[in-house]
């Protein structure tokens, strides 16, 4: 039985640009700094899907090889982005973005 046989790329290109504009819209109206990069993280993961989606539907490895380079980037930058805010929490007591005018000189 081929329960998703009629599931074509054009599903999987409307999801991914639908996670990547819920992404978009988290970075450009939040202030809070964590779910700002679970929204960048949410908009990679939109990419992901759709370089998955055009290498089955070329049938190439192309896509998936370099989904693992993004996700290596992703890993990297939620360290450094996870670092940076426990710094600003340690100092200012708040995840709040907008607060980051006070570390200006």
């Amino acid at each position: 039985m081929q329960l998703f046989h009629n599931i074509t790329v054009n599903h999987y290109l409307v999801l991914s640009s639908v996670l990547f504009g819920l992404g978009a819209f988290g970075v450009l109206f939040r202030r809070n700094a964590i779910i700002m990069f679970m929204c960048i993280e949410l908009m990679l993961n939109a990419v992901n899907l759709t370089l998955v989606a055009f290498s089955k539907m070329w049938n190439h490895t192309d896509g998936q090889v370099f989904v693992f380079f993004i996700m290596v980037v992703a890993a990297a930058e939620v360290a450094v982005g996870l670092a940076i805010l426990m710094m600003l929490y340690r100092n200012l007591h708040t995840t709040d973005t907008t607060v980051l005018n006070k570390l200006k000189f």
